[in-house]
């Protein structure tokens, strides 16, 4: 795994970090915390394990992706303890530190079995919390509360803003996606199939499957139509109408999450659907300019769905006016998940509901329950932007005995169906004045 250039970044984060970690002991009751590593799920009735992903609490602290059995301690005060978990095994490598700046940062102690990593903690354990799976040893281990929820909402909520150090690790992983999404066109248009094209993304980004943030989508033609589409067919269809890519790469333990749409053919369905590719990615711009300290996520959403509305009007999809399509609910028919979420450790990262460290929500909005984030937004958060139409038949079948149904050109429909659906997504982060495209490279202001 490739490294963390900024050193003093990243000693500015940890140096943060501590203090929000230390806040939120006190405030919770806690004289120190223990970070699990975690280890790798095993197969049901099998010898096999899940690829191994470090608990996204414990990666906050330290970009050490393979880590299975360690755990780092934190008191206030003191230098945060690395207890470093390596097996004495020949069947598989065990793990090792890498050759970088950031393991000066920690008291590391290197250890070979659960029982000398006990040994290695420091102080009486009645008021620490642990954070991880809830090991069968920990009540024995004296250890004061496991994943007690109002730490971790504190955590969780602090997490939020991300540090100058977390962005450009977001910012680096955005990088390293777009290298493979412009492989993964060139495959598309090449005629490869899905799995061809997931194959090209890799390659380009340089990492295994089990390394990218999530499982790709890679949808070709009406496959598109399927929000998390989860198949890769090995064999291109007879005639490639459309792709949507909806992948990321990773970086220090931080992921993008880049979704493009591409076209191919030359037909008058085929340019009619590129003309709608062209105006979601104007509209999908047009809603990067909204990001914003103070902007609240619901309303951005809102204009979303009336952007959205506006171009399926000019694609003679609706036969209604775009105030029309809000109303009898044919926009959302087209359009049924949310805008975006936050982004950082974890593709959904935490905090995105809460209104506060104690654990008030924000509520979703009755007609978008599908939202994923409702706050308003803060310098340093880091969003998704990601409008999307698709031509769903779980959705569009029951309509055409509703109401709705005289506001749809069912004939466009039929046409732009073997299309699938049409997806955009940057990454943003919230500045100051407005926002960064980490995708991209754009500053709105």
């Amino acid at each position: 795994m490739t490294q963390p250039r900024p050193a003093a970044d990243y000693r500015a984060h940890l140096a943060e970090i501590a203090r929000r970690t230390t806040a939120a002991l006190e405030k919770s009751g806690y004289d120190s915390l223990i970070l699990q590593a975690g280890e790798p799920p095993g197969w049901f009735r099998d010898d096999q394990t899940y690829p191994y992903r470090p608990h996204a609490d414990f990666r906050l602290w330290l970009p050490l992706l393979d880590a299975p059995g360690s755990l780092l301690q934190f008191t206030p005060g003191r230098r945060p303890r690395l207890i470093f978990f390596v097996a004495r095994d020949f069947w598989y490598q065990p793990a090792s530190l890498p050759d970088s700046d950031w393991p000066a940062e920690f008291d590391v102690v290197t250890v070979h079995s659960r029982a000398e990593a006990r040994a290695a903690l420091q102080g009486p354990l009645q008021r620490t919390a642990w954070i991880g799976d809830a090991l069968p040893e920990l009540i024995a281990w004296g250890i004061g509360a496991i994943n007690p929820e109002h730490l971790l909402r504190r955590l969780d909520y602090a997490r939020a803003i991300k540090t100058p150090y977390e962005i450009e690790c977001l910012r680096t992983a955005n990088r390293i996606a777009a290298s493979g999404h412009a492989a993964a066109r060139a495959k598309f248009l090449a005629g490869g199939s899905e799995f061809d094209i997931h194959q090209a993304f890799c390659d380009a980004c340089g990492q295994r499957e089990q390394e990218l943030p999530y499982n790709a989508i890679v949808a070709i033609n009406e496959a598109a139509a399927v929000l998390h589409y989860q198949v890769l067919r090995r064999t291109p269809p007879t005639r490639a109408r459309s792709l949507l890519l909806d992948a990321g790469a990773s970086f220090a333990g931080y992921g993008s999450d880049i979704t493009r749409t591409a076209t191919a053919g030359d037909g008058a369905d085929d340019r009619d659907f590129a003309a709608m590719v062209a105006a979601l990615d104007r509209a999908q711009q047009a809603l990067c300019a909204q990001v914003r300290p103070g902007a609240d996520w619901r309303d951005i959403h809102a204009s979303a769905v009336r952007a959205i509305a506006a171009v399926l009007v000019e694609a003679g999809v609706l036969r209604c006016s775009v105030e029309e399509s809000l109303t009898n609910g044919a926009a959302r028919l087209f359009f049924p998940h949310g805008i975006g979420h936050m982004l950082g450790l974890q593709v959904h990262d935490v905090g995105g509901f809460m209104a506060d460290e104690e654990g008030a929500t924000i509520a979703r909005p009755a007609l978008d329950p599908a939202l994923r984030l409702t706050r308003v937004l803060q310098p340093g958060f880091v969003v998704t932007m990601e409008p999307g139409l698709y031509f769903i038949d779980a959705l569009l079948e029951p309509a055409r005995a509703a109401d709705v149904a005289r506001a749809i050109d069912w004939q466009r429909v039929a046409a732009l169906q073997p299309y699938g659906g049409i997806r955009i997504e940057d990454n943003l982060a919230v500045t100051a004045q407005g926002c960064e495209n980490l995708t991209r490279g754009i500053h709105h202001e």
